[in-house]
């Protein structure tokens, strides 16, 4: 199970197209339900979806309600136990803003990428990092990714997920379940 308070985010926003410019990407209803179910599994403290569209923040909104509060919630309860840990939010600035309000404390910000960074770290050296009292947020970037200058701004960067082979495009929610699954039982 995870500790000191660790929330999950979904960026949408800002994210990069496989010409490597800086896009904002439609959200997908998979992604929410997998990646929610993911951080209830493995105990994340929440999951934020970021998007500054308002369209899709409304999609959002709906699609968690059904599950939530609409049939979908009495149909499957684990569902809605999973989807009740997200929220929906315009930019990462306000996701660190409502954990520190939350907690009182600092927010340690974690950026993925299927690439590899020069200031990459280990999800083993991420682990030591987390003993202190800080809430941390790992980022997840749609589309191609994150956008450089949101990886640069973020405390920590993981690792690069790699198989066997040098073939590397994972869906962002299998990326997040891999990452969660290695934070817990590595």
């Amino acid at each position: 199970m995870l500790s000191n308070n660790v929330y999950l985010a979904l960026i949408h926003y800002p994210v990069t197209n496989r010409e490597n410019e800086t896009i904002g990407s439609a959200l997908t209803t998979i992604d929410l339900h997998d990646i929610a179910r993911a951080a209830m599994t493995f105990g994340a403290t929440g999951f934020y979806v970021v998007t500054p569209y308002e369209d899709q923040q409304t999609l959002a909104r709906k699609i968690i309600e059904h599950w939530t509060d609409g049939v979908g919630g009495q149909v499957n309860p684990y569902r809605k136990a999973a989807l009740e840990k997200i929220d929906v939010t315009a930019s990462f600035d306000e996701v660190l803003e409502r954990i520190e309000k939350e907690h009182n404390t600092g927010v340690k910000s974690i950026a993925t990428s299927a690439k590899m960074h020069r200031k990459a770290i280990s999800t083993d050296r991420l682990k030591t990092e987390m003993k202190n009292d800080a809430a941390h947020v790992i980022a997840f970037g749609t589309a191609w990714g994150l956008a450089d200058d949101f990886i640069e701004a973020c405390d920590f960067i993981l690792e690069p997920i790699q198989g066997p082979r040098t073939y590397n495009h994972l869906s962002v929610r299998s990326a997040a379940s891999i990452y969660l699954d290695r934070m817990c039982n590595s």
